[in-house]
């Protein structure tokens, strides 16, 4: 049997949790650590050494696929927030709670001078 949980009783034998990598070397019969959750396979180190290139090929050969998907999942996103934009702007009342003004708020009037070169009356030099 490849498969054990933790908690049950094992022969001898090195034991790895894949979830967490953790390697327990068990050299009697003895009892696995872990959650009820936990799940442990009996595999010697050389079986682990032989699987990590196969299991670092099929990361390379799916690695184009998952950047696709990503790809994908943006342009989603993307179309549905222009989607519902405007029944946001239409729901919204206005309030940015991240938005501080504690100098105030510059009035219309004094943005319009500004750009035109005049001078507000809040900024007089001399």
């Amino acid at each position: 049997m490849l498969k054990h949980n933790a908690g049950t009783k094992v022969g001898k034998g090195t034991y790895w949790n894949f979830s967490t990598g953790e390697r327990i070397d068990i050299s009697a019969e003895g009892v696995l650590p872990g959650g009820k959750n936990d799940v442990y396979y009996r595999l010697p180190a050389t079986g682990i050494l032989v699987l990590a290139p196969v299991l670092g090929l099929l990361y390379a050969a799916f690695l184009p696929f998952i950047g696709i998907a990503m790809l994908v999942k943006v342009v989603l996103n993307k179309v549905a927030s222009a989607v519902t934009a405007p029944t946001q702007r239409a729901a919204s009342f206005g309030w940015r709670p991240s938005e501080s003004y504690l100098a105030g708020k510059k009035k219309g009037s004094d943005a319009a001078k500004k750009d035109e070169g005049g001078e507000s009356p809040g900024n007089k030099e001399g």
